[in-house]
């Protein structure tokens, strides 16, 4: 009788919560390459090459009661590997076969997790208990506290896993000269393979655990000492130049100067002739407090911190505020600096607003030297801006209540209320003159996931490609927001319109219509195309992937998993033999799927991912051991027979600590 009203209040715990039923919930099964069947036709394009997507899936999801959100949960790597097969003369050339594979992250959290077997809750706590306003602070400081005495007890005898870092990688993935990494931002990249999508280890910069030690002994951003860690905290959107092919990023932490710098080349010959060399952790002045940073701008010459009014501080909870904690009047402040000179910031401020992503930034020449060498610069920038921090609290499922206004320091005075949206938005900070001269929406209807091709990274990309959703991405309390359709968006016109014809600052958007009259426009040259996803179904972020031989920009196709809710139980269970699809639409008319790949199960809702071509995935460099699950009870204890003894007495009161803690 107790287990089945155990059960039922599980049952009902899930059912309250958005993100732990349906298609958010976490799959409990892992597939090494795994053959698909398929319909359509793949493009030669993809052969080869694999398409990977990260996300969150709790490993530790026996109680569905605690506080939970999105952005919680332990990294998951789910791909579509296209292997080529040698054809014959019937067959053509070449064919494919489509192989599903999705594995763990192999993180100190998970592996610690799984080693554990009494733990019921996560390690780490939930994002909804450090933004919940009604969280008291003993809850709070409690919740930190177990935390802290897992990762002191994970380095004391009992323990097969130590913790040395936080992270559990569950965002991003990019690919930069041979690895492919892992990324979130509370601790460093972690390396994994392709195609099997096994886990190497931390990435500091210069070497990844796992890997041949270097020949030349260098250092990376990687630091020792009690707070050592917290200063790898490194960027869950890492920025790959597509011409130096330099990777850029930031590390954002809790203590001064709270972000930091760092660039690291390539192998590649072609960053040996730009004489190219690293920079590590350079501090970035300007930033006076610990933020929530997600996301940042890079183009070939700047680089754009963004400094948002969403404070992540542990210093809130002594100020009677939220761990995390949004200030609706505070500046949003945008820190432009030449790439490779973060001492040189200048900081533009305007009305609050919160931005995870950012979709492209690039360069724009204002004035020319009497040699014809380019002398004044403005900085564009494209991003998927929020008016509010609506999503954070209902990404866990918290109400955001209105808290005490702090008195803003900011020089510009914006006294006027936005509506609840999410946008793509148009910014231009003009360098000369130190103002930001533009910034409007390009589009009413709500986006996020953006990402442009590739190669024209950096540069002045005409098309952005993105998600919307039927409602708004601060979906209401009880409800998760869904993406039910794709979008191309030729932002070059619809900037070039703005211009000519500026909208209201801050709150102005140059096309206004709406999603169903964008579907219904018979116009071939509409700057907005959006392909609706079947009734019932739902996408996830989309990647570009080129034609070889293309003559447009959006000559290419674009890659993303679907999900079928008709699937789903009358409860909003997902049952065990619930599967998903990998679809191939064409980029350029944004109407035809051409291929549709059938998986073996359900990819959860998650977040970011990468296609990664056939030469990429073979140029990967050596790797000399990689991270598995170490078997259950094999921590023998110390042999010497004195230190036996007390580690006889030592594990009955580890075991009772690991209880309570579980």
């Amino acid at each position: 009788m107790r287990y089945h009203k155990e059960k039922a209040r599980l049952a009902r715990a899930a059912a309250q919560h958005p993100y732990l039923g349906g298609n958010f919930a976490p799959v409990t099964r892992v597939y090494p390459l795994t053959p698909c069947e398929w319909e359509g036709h793949i493009p030669d394009e993809f052969i080869g090459g694999q398409y990977v997507r990260n996300g969150g899936n709790p490993v530790t999801n026996d109680d569905l009661a605690r506080d939970a959100h999105w952005f919680d949960g332990d990294g998951m790597l789910t791909g579509v590997s296209f292997r080529r097969i040698p054809g014959n003369n019937d067959d053509g050339p070449n064919r494919v076969q489509p192989e599903f594979v999705n594995q763990y992250v192999l993180t100190d959290l998970f592996l610690a997790a799984i080693t554990t077997p009494s733990l019921r809750r996560p390690i780490l706590p939930s994002i909804a208990t450090l933004i919940n306003p009604l969280c008291s602070l003993l809850m709070v400081v409690g919740q930190i506290f177990r935390t802290v005495l897992h990762v002191f007890l994970s380095r004391l005898w009992g323990a097969q896993q130590a913790i040395e870092r936080i992270s559990v990688a569950n965002t991003a993935i990019v690919y930069h000269d041979g690895r492919a990494l892992a990324t979130c931002e509370s601790g460093p990249p972690m390396r994994v393979t392709l195609p099997e999508l096994g886990t190497v280890g931390w990435f500091d910069g210069v070497h990844a655990e796992g890997e041949p030690e270097p020949a030349i002994g260098q250092s990376g951003f990687a630091v020792n000492g009690l707070f050592g860690s917290m200063k790898e905290y490194t960027t869950a959107h890492p920025r790959v130049d597509p011409v130096s092919l330099e990777l850029m990023l930031f590390h954002s932490s809790f203590v001064p100067p709270y972000v930091l710098y760092s660039i690291i080349p390539s192998d590649d010959p072609r960053s040996d002739r730009m004489g190219l060399h690293p920079l590590f952790s350079i501090p970035v002045p300007g930033v006076t407090l610990p933020k929530m940073m997600h996301d940042f701008g890079v183009s070939t010459r700047y680089t754009v911190i963004l400094d948002l009014p969403l404070s992540l501080d542990p210093l809130n909870l002594a100020r009677n505020k939220a761990f995390v904690s949004y200030d609706p009047k505070g500046p949003t402040r945008f820190g432009v600096f030449p790439r490779r000179f973060p001492e040189g910031v200048e900081w533009f401020e305007t009305s609050a607003c919160c931005i995870f992503h950012t979709a492209n930034t690039w360069d724009e020449v204002l004035d020319w030297t009497p040699q014809g060498t380019p002398r004044e610069f403005a900085v564009n920038m494209l991003v998927c801006r929020l008016t509010s921090a609506a999503l954070m609290f209902t990404a866990g499922n918290v109400a955001m209540l209105p808290g005490p206004v702090e008195s803003s320091s900011s020089a510009v005075d914006f006294d006027f209320e936005e509506e609840d949206q999410c946008r793509l938005y148009y910014y231009r900070f003009d360098m000369p003159n130190r103002c930001i001269s533009h910034q409007w929406a390009l589009s009413a209807i709500p986006f996020e996931f953006s990402s442009v091709r590739d190669d024209r990274a950096m540069s002045n990309a005409r098309y952005v490609y993105g998600c919307a959703s039927g409602s708004s991405f601060g979906a209401a309390l009880g409800r998760a927001a869904k993406l039910d359709s794709l979008l191309k968006v030729d932002a070059l016109t619809l900037i070039e319109r703005g211009r000519k014809n500026p909208p209201a600052s801050v709150t102005g958007c140059v096309d206004t219509r709406t999603a169903a009259e964008v579907l219904h426009s018979s116009d071939p040259n509409d700057p907005i195309q959006l392909f609706a996803m079947p009734s019932g179904w739902y996408a996830q972020e989309p990647r570009f992937v080129p034609r070889a031989k293309g003559t447009r920009e959006d000559d290419g196709w674009l890659v993303f998993y679907v999900f079928d809710e008709s699937q789903l139980e009358a409860d909003g269970h997902a049952p065990e033999d619930a599967y998903s699809e990998l679809w191939i639409l064409d980029a350029k008319n944004m109407r035809d799927v051409v291929a549709r790949i059938f998986l073996p199960q359900r990819v959860p809702y998650g977040f970011h991912g990468g296609w990664f071509r056939e030469d990429q995935i073979q140029r990967q460099r050596p790797v000399l051991t990689t991270r598995s699950v170490p078997e259950a009870g094999t921590y023998q204890g110390p042999r010497n027979v004195l230190l036996r003894g007390l580690f006889s007495a030592w594990m009955p009161l580890r075991e009772t600590m690991m209880w309570w803690l579980a």
